[in-house]
């Protein structure tokens, strides 16, 4: 089946610093999926995770590894292959809790696929025992001897049948008279001799391939024990420097609740301000429409005045029209006092006049 995914979960990734060996180095902008990986072909379980399309983890698992949880959020381990340290920080502790069981499971299944390898090295390199000549099932008919039996030499298990089992001379008449189907008989036998031959030769040569691949693992094996011994040795000697890193990680994580703390109230001055700025867009808008209703209002009121102005003016001509008025009305009035007091005055000589005249 190849390689496949067998338990898959998302964290951000972390690289230890080459240069100081303490700092964390960011392999990811955001949270990755991190995924196990098992190949049955090689019995390997590895550790992948992908960052777009480049793999910023790619750790085998081996029986000698560790996974450790240095907080209730954080875990690391060590790969002595990659030469480095990988660090995964997860959004909650029982996804932690989850990736370190499934680190301890694949773990222990790689220590038995390990030991289920040795122990198979160690059988096809032993002494291999010859087979005894009696087992063979007749003359004719080869045996071939399991992978057990291969004693790491090119030699073969010979499957000639033994002079002590030569047939009677009546069976050697017999099988001259049929000479020509007995020779295609034995020409067979040799083809399929042959051809088991040739089958335990790549088995044998497949098994000296094998332990040389076996033997560059466990030098591999010796060289990584070397370095984690190293490093415990390294890690005993900071082990002293243990209070003040834990002091100055005490101190940073008070900061860090001091900085969520600001940074909660920020949010909420942010919330409050957005309340404020939705307020300040609706008076905006009322003010933009009482701006316009003033405009409206001062432009009627310019109407109003302009036509109040020509009001005062129609009506100051009409006072001056009325008191010309008056004015004629008095000289006419004064006309007719004076008319009037000429038709008395000829009244009053009309009516002596005719008294005199009686």
């Amino acid at each position: 089946m190849g390689e496949q995914p067998i338990y898959s979960t998302r964290a951000h990734v972390f690289q230890i610093d080459p240069n100081t060996k303490k700092n964390w180095l960011p392999t990811s902008k955001h949270a990755v999926t991190v995924s196990y990986f098992y190949d049955s072909t090689r019995n390997v379980y590895r550790i992948i995770s992908l960052d777009g399309t480049k793999a910023i983890i790619n750790s085998t698992i081996s029986p000698n590894m560790t996974f450790t949880k240095t907080s209730q959020k954080f875990g690391q381990w060590a790969d002595s292959r990659a030469n480095t340290v990988y660090g995964l920080g997860f959004s909650t502790e029982h996804h932690l809790s989850k990736f370190a069981e499934k680190f301890a499971e694949y773990k222990e299944a790689a220590r038995l696929a390990k030991e289920k390898s040795q122990e198979k090295m160690e059988m096809a390199t032993s002494p291999s025992q010859e087979s005894p000549a009696g087992e063979l099932s007749s003359p004719l008919t080869p045996v071939t001897p399991p992978m057990e039996n291969i004693n790491g030499t090119d030699e073969i298990c010979d499957t000639t049948p033994n002079s002590d089992t030569r047939p009677e001379p009546a069976q050697n008449a017999l099988a001259f008279a049929h000479s020509p189907a007995m020779t295609k008989h034995w020409e067979a036998e040799l083809e399929a001799l042959k051809g088991n031959n040739a089958k335990l030769t790549a088995a044998l040569l497949e098994s000296t391939a094998n332990v040389k691949q076996w033997k560059q693992q466990l030098a591999a094996y010796q060289e990584e024990a070397e370095r984690l011994h190293k490093r415990v040795t390294e890690l005993e000697c900071q082990s002293n420097q243990t209070p003040v890193i834990k002091s100055q990680k005490t101190e940073l994580n008070q900061t860090i609740e001091e900085l969520e703390t600001t940074l909660r109230d920020k949010e909420e001055e942010m919330e409050k301000l957005k309340e404020e700025l939705e307020n300040m867009n609706d008076l905006m808008e009322q003010k933009d429409t009482l701006t316009q209703k003033l405009e409206e209002t001062e432009l009627r009121s310019r109407v109003l005045e302009e036509q109040l102005a020509g009001a005062e003016q129609r009506l100051e001509e009409n006072q001056e029209e009325q008191e010309n008025f008056r004015k004629s009305l008095r000289t006419l009035l004064e006309l007719l006092d004076g008319k009037i007091f000429e038709l008395t005055e000829l009244r009053d000589t009309l009516a002596r006049l005719i008294e005199e005249a009686s």
